[in-house]
């Protein structure tokens, strides 16, 4: 599968950036998911992930996907080691959506956390600020 456009890999320091734009809608995830799963399951050694979703213009996503596609996410990675996945939200509409993979992935070795500041959120990956702030490879 090729990789979505608005996903970058950085393999120097296993992070993967997802920076939608436009509008996020369940399609638009499942490709990603599917993606992120075939990557997975090909490497050898897990990598973390960063979603910035302060370029969107709407959402169109219900909470009946939302739960299904995190439940999904938890249940399928349940056998990898420990990953970090870190949602930047601008708008409480966002914020809304990210608090289901976060309270759904609790426990498991997916660790889901929601971040306002993109600094805070790079201090938790452990990756400079400027990987977070740019799109180039």
């Amino acid at each position: 599968m090729k990789i979505p456009s608005d996903l970058r890999f950085h393999s120097d320091i296993r992070l993967m950036v997802f920076r939608p734009y436009g509008i996020l809608d369940e399609k638009r995830i499942n490709t990603v998911v599917e993606f992120v799963e075939q990557e997975e399951a090909r490497m050898d050694t897990p990598f973390d992930r960063f979603t910035d979703l302060t370029q969107l213009d709407a959402i169109d996503l219900n909470f009946e996907s939302l739960f299904r596609i995190a439940l999904h996410r938890r249940l399928v990675y349940s056998r990898h080691p420990p990953a970090k996945s870190a949602f930047l939200v601008a708008n409480k509409a966002a914020a809304r959506i990210v608090k289901v993979p976060v309270l759904l992935t609790d426990h498991s070795p997916l660790h889901v956390r929601m971040f306002w500041d993109l600094a805070e959120a790079a201090r938790w990956l452990d990756v400079p600020k400027e990987i977070l702030e740019t799109d180039e490879m």
